[in-house]
């Protein structure tokens, strides 16, 4: 079993609906401010969406199920250039979990190839319920995006960041432990995209650390999600937000299956000159999400730890020399 001290604070949670999500409302202004001060603090938040139907919560979950009986060689068939984006098949240091991942997962096409990639004679209903379910999450995640930039005053930037983003969707199973195997689902990591919306079954599973380094267990429910910074938002904040280390311990009989929607850009990722003061001086070369991926996946003994310092920080050095000029190092 992996020992752990589990916090009594709680992660803070924010109401995405009715008035809340009503722009120039004060009710919108305070629930960005809410959602800032939440990913500063913590760097994740669990969100309440009414916009997600249970309904959907459980076809999602009912359409997924199938697909993890599949032979491990079908499954295999989701193969990727990039680590992390393909089929993970259970072995150390997780044993418990496996995954695989659709790429571009906002679009029908690529939904519609991974379906047939595993079903090749076609699967309708688990095409059209996960093509539905990306979507809906990923309104979720352009929302908190477009508040966090209105909160940081840097609104004007929120199109074209929009405009370059793509989207991951993995879909993962942690089974239950065996009889004396530990019941660590998912090693402590931060992750290394823009923006992260996590749902689940009724199995929760999921801890985050806090900036104290105490372990908080999370509890949602089918219409909640959780919303974490990845480390490229840290560097995008000059620092503010946080990118929070969180793992997976299974608790109880039943099987885990979540879905993790990852936001990334395409684009170059820089901190907007806005954010950039006397008081918070640029602390981040520009950089792009590939390159930190490339430098993350180089040494293992990188996944428990923040790496956008050592791949893009900049040095004291670095940092007398007036924003935004070339730096050679």
């Amino acid at each position: 079993m992996v020992s752990k001290t589990l916090a009594k604070l709680q992660l803070p949670t924010i109401n995405l609906g009715g008035e809340n999500t009503n722009p120039g409302t004060s009710s919108w202004t305070s629930t960005c401010n809410n959602i800032k001060q939440a990913l500063e603090e913590y760097g994740c938040f669990i969100a309440v969406y009414d916009k997600f139907s249970l309904d959907l919560h459980n076809k999602a979950i009912d359409v997924i199920q199938p697909m993890f009986e599949l032979p491990t060689e079908v499954k295999a068939r989701n193969s990727s250039n990039l680590p992390y984006h393909g089929y993970y098949k259970p072995g150390n240091p997780m044993p418990l979990l496996e995954s695989l991942g659709i790429e571009d997962a906002l679009m029908r096409n690529a939904v519609r190839s991974f379906t047939n990639l595993l079903w090749p004679s076609g699967n309708h209903q688990f095409c059209e319920t996960i093509d539905q379910y990306a979507k809906k999450v990923a309104e979720l995640e352009q929302l908190v995006l477009r508040m966090v930039f209105e909160s940081y005053g840097v609104e004007k930037y929120h199109n074209s960041h929009l405009n370059s983003t793509s989207y991951l969707l993995r879909i993962a199973k942690y089974r239950v432990p065996q009889k004396n195997e530990h019941n660590l689902g998912a090693v402590g990591h931060t992750d290394k995209n823009f923006i992260t919306i996590l749902h689940e079954n009724d199995v929760n599973g999921l801890e985050v650390q806090t900036k104290d380094g105490e372990w908080l267990s999370i509890d949602s429910s089918p219409q909640s999600f959780i919303v974490m910074a990845g480390e490229p938002f840290l560097a995008w904040s000059n620092n503010r937000i946080h990118a929070p280390l969180h793992r997976v311990i299974m608790k109880g009989d039943k099987p885990r299956y979540s879905f993790a929607l990852f936001s990334t850009t395409k684009d170059t990722i820089e901190t907007p000159k806005e954010l950039v003061d006397d008081e918070h001086p640029l602390q981040f070369k520009p950089f792009d999400y590939m390159g930190l991926l490339q430098f993350y996946t180089e040494d293992v003994s990188r996944m428990a730890v923040c790496t956008i310092k050592d791949y893009c920080g900049i040095s004291d050095r670095a940092r007398s020399i007036p924003v935004y000029q070339h730096v050679e190092e």
